[in-house]
Parts: structure tokens; sequence; C-alpha cells
């Protein structure tokens, strides 16, 4: 299945419950905003953050964003509502916490068909408990069926050393290995994976360089918390000047009429194949995006 590239270098979570920040969200040039109705309101506030999520979608039809909402576990007391509300919202996808096997994504499908919900409104999932990360192959595997609607992984890196009892140090050395665990599950399922919160946002240089660290890893983006974030973690996430002029020397270099037809070519002095142009055409392609956006 192709699905067409979104840019989600930058995901800021911005609490539902929090009027000053919802009034300042349309404002913002973050990739994607998630309208968090979960571990950021408290309960006591649940009812009314989602009224003010209706109200918000409601002034705010369209956005350059892509808006997301996580909704509390349907297994919780303010799930179903969520559910509800989220649905009523039209958002671009709903955020499902704690998933922890691909029921949990087939369930919430199975309630938004019943209910003739739009099939703009996909699913994200976020992986971060011990379960969720043993079986995110086969929960991955949803994203290859697309009426399951899954589309993209997140990764709660602060729950996940909660769940482990795993220290969370400079470098994360010691999750390092399920992050790449994840991330391998969700590429075998064509999904994007977005890197879990850095929680020092007063730290630039530190985010700087988990960011850095991210997308070499091979992650899509960051989930952030703090709108600084934001413009550091869009140019972390954007190929540097020298992949982009690799690529469009392997794009004009198999265009020419004498390697049209060949699988491999000679190109400065290495082999090229043509895997090498797939990756090529993929990453302009994710340049002409970002530039139109």
């Amino acid at each position: 299945m192709s699905k067409s590239y979104r840019p989600r270098r930058s995901v800021l979570y911005v609490p539902a419950s929090n009027a000053k920040a919802l009034a300042k969200a349309a404002s913002l040039t973050a990739d994607a905003i998630i309208f968090d109705l979960e571990d950021a309101v408290a309960p006591v506030a649940k009812e009314d953050a989602r009224e003010a999520l209706r109200s918000y979608f409601l002034e705010h039809p369209t956005s350059k964003s892509e808006r997301v909402i996580r909704i509390n576990s349907l297994l919780s007391e303010w799930g179903p509502e969520d559910l509800l509300a989220a649905r009523a919202c039209k958002p671009d996808a709903i955020l499902l916490p704690k998933v922890e096997r691909p029921q949990d994504i087939t369930g919430v499908t199975e309630m938004l068909e019943e209910t003739d919900a739009s099939e703009r409104i996909r699913l994200w999932a976020m992986i971060e408990t011990p379960r969720g990360i043993l079986n995110a192959d086969e929960i991955a595997e949803l994203g290859l069926r697309s009426a399951a609607r899954l589309d993209c992984f997140v990764i709660g890196t602060n729950d996940i050393a909660k769940e482990t009892c795993t220290r969370l140090t400079k470098g994360r050395v010691f999750l390092t290995s399920w992050l790449m665990q994840i991330l391998l599950c969700a590429k075998a399922g064509k999904l994007d994976v977005i890197d879990g919160v850095y929680n020092d946002f007063a730290d630039l240089d530190g985010f700087a360089t988990e960011c850095a660290e991210a997308a070499k890893m091979g992650f899509d983006g960051k989930t952030l918390i703090h709108p600084s974030q934001i413009e550091m973690a869009n140019a972390a996430f954007l190929p540097d000047e020298q992949a982009i002029a690799e690529a469009q020397s392997v794009v004009k270099a198999f265009s020419t009429f004498e390697n049209t037809g060949k699988g491999a070519i000679a190109l400065g002095g290495r082999m090229v194949e043509r895997l090498h142009l797939e990756a090529a055409q993929k990453l302009l392609a994710k340049i002409e995006t970002i530039g139109r956006d």
C-alpha cells in the first residue's frame, strides 16, 4: 500500500484543558499537534477539556498542522466519551494510549466504522508499555491494511522508563535497544514512528543532541512538550544540503538515456543501485512536500 508523505518532524502535545495553549495552537509551526485529553488533563477537568476541544475545532475548521486528539483508554471511565468527542471534532487522527495488542486498534476501527466516521480520521498508537514493545510487530502489521486506519507509532519514553524501572539518562543508553525494536517494527508495517519527548525543555543543547540522534536512528520526528522546541525539531529531521545534493545527483544520473534501463551505475567512484534511486526520489519528494507547506 502506498501512502503519501506527510511531514511529522515536530509533534507538539497541547493540553486540551489549557485555554492559553489552545488559543496559541493555531499559530504554531509544528508539523502536527496532539491535543491531549489523557495524561495532561486532571480527572476533574476531563469533561471541560472535551468541551474546549469541540469549541476549538468549530472555531478552527482547518489547519496547516496535522491535528491529532489523544484520548484516554477505552477501559477507563473517560475513554468512551473521549472517543465520541474526538470523532465529532473530525481530527486528522486519534491517538490511542498504551496500545498493547492489535485488538486495541481494530476495536476502535470497528467503533468508527459503526458510526460512519470519515475514513480521513486515522489512528496513531502509543507504544509505551513492556507488552506494547513485545507485540509491536503484530500491531505494526495493521499498517499494511488500509481498513485498520493505522498510520503512526508514537513512543512514550517516560512511561516505558516508569514501567521498566529504567533510568532515563543522557544518550538513553538503557532504552536504545527498545527504541530500535519499535522503530524496526514500525518500518516493517510502513508506519511513521515518532520519538518520545525530551523532558528538560530549557536544555536546548541536550534537546538538539537527542533530535540529531533520533534522526540518525530513523525516526520521522519527535514529540515535544514546549513550543520553543518546534523549530529545532523541524531542522533536525530535515535532510541536510549534502544529502539533498547527493539525492539530486542520483536521480539525474539514472535519468540519462544510457542509464534509464540499468539496475546499477557507477557514480562518483561508488556503485549506485536502483534502491538508492528510490531512496533519493523519496527524499526529494519529502523536501518538495515540506517546501509546499
